[in-house]
């Protein structure tokens, strides 16, 4: 006799369980030669090992399909434990698109052209530049591509980083310890993920090193790698700077860029980095620039216009 446990990474494990052990006890029915105990997030199985292995496989299964779909119904736990190639059961129409599952029903998707560009481009090519005015998604669709390899287990960890460049990166100016200096430059890439993660499983990820948010001075010297990295706001980073975040790149990491060549916050005689990117490394193979525009805002109806008012006034 063999004893395991088995984690079940997710966010709800009601939800994984089924209502009232629903989905647990139809587990528990295909696999009558185990013992199955349920504790929070965790199975402990006991039985012979090679019961415990095809349990493990099948189970991995049920957690891959809850984690991409948010989701997991008997009728699922039925398709996958009956199914002996494990293939997954189709998506539905109305979620076939959908990156990550969120907060309170929100189904994060790529909502524009661009956006979806963003998204294909992502899966074929390890660093993308996605350049474009404030409000076009850039940051949101980078973090929803960056929870979805992490749900997926495609990657360990996440990490989101910016330029501090509004406090000149002197941080030892402002009160508080360093959380408390660096955590405002950071907001926006907190709120998405709070968008799509619940806050206290955020707050679990950064204490465990799995999510990091820091700003960008402190990638230097460190190789990332089983990472999805996203550097936002990357007109604010120099052109030492932006050198230095794209070389931290590991063997098995995926890099996204965001940045609006329009706002660079820089001093007037320091260069962007960014602005040098897109010259240099256009034509790179594995580096792709997705564009976006005011046809891709997302905000309020007036943001588009007021962004396309100031492009003709330029």
């Amino acid at each position: 006799m063999s004893e395991v446990i088995i984690p079940i990474d997710t966010f709800n494990p009601v939800e994984f369980f089924g209502v009232n052990d629903a989905n647990l006890d139809i587990i528990r029915k295909n696999f009558p030669e185990l013992k199955l105990v349920a504790r929070g997030n965790e199975i402990k199985v006991i039985g012979d090992e090679k019961n415990i292995h095809l349990f493990s496989e099948k189970i991995n299964k049920l957690i891959q399909h809850y984690q991409k779909v948010g989701s997991l119904t008997p009728d699922n736990v039925l398709h996958f434990l009956g199914d002996r190639d494990g293939a997954a059961p189709p998506p539905s129409p109305q979620t076939a698109d959908v990156l990550v599952f969120g907060q309170n029903g929100l189904m994060v998707r790529a909502r524009t052209a661009n956006q979806k560009r963003m998204v294909e481009s992502s899966e074929k090519n390890d660093v993308v530049f996605a350049i474009g005015p404030a409000g076009t998604g850039k940051t949101y669709t980078a973090v929803a591509l960056a929870v979805r390899a992490l749900k997926n287990r495609e990657i360990k960890r996440i990490i989101l980083t910016r330029p501090a460049v509004e406090a000149g990166e002197n941080l030892g100016f402002l009160p508080g310890d360093l959380k408390e200096k660096i955590d405002p430059y950071l907001r926006p890439l907190y709120d998405a993920l709070y968008d799509m993660i619940p806050s206290d499983k955020v707050k679990s990820y950064i204490e465990n090193g799995i999510i990091e948010v820091a700003p960008l001075a402190f990638m230097r010297g460190r190789t990332l790698d089983n990472a999805f990295v996203i550097l936002d706001e990357a007109q604010n980073a120099t052109e030492s700077q932006l050198k230095m975040f794209l070389t931290r790149m590991g063997p098995s990491a995926k890099f996204i860029v965001t940045g609006d060549v329009t706002q660079i916050d820089l001093p007037k005689h320091q260069p962007s980095g960014l602005v040098q990117a897109i010259k240099i490394l256009s034509n790179v193979r594995g580096i792709d620039f997705i564009y976006l525009d005011a046809q891709d805002v997302v905000r309020h109806r007036l943001v588009k216009e007021i962004i396309e008012a100031y492009n003709k006034d330029r």
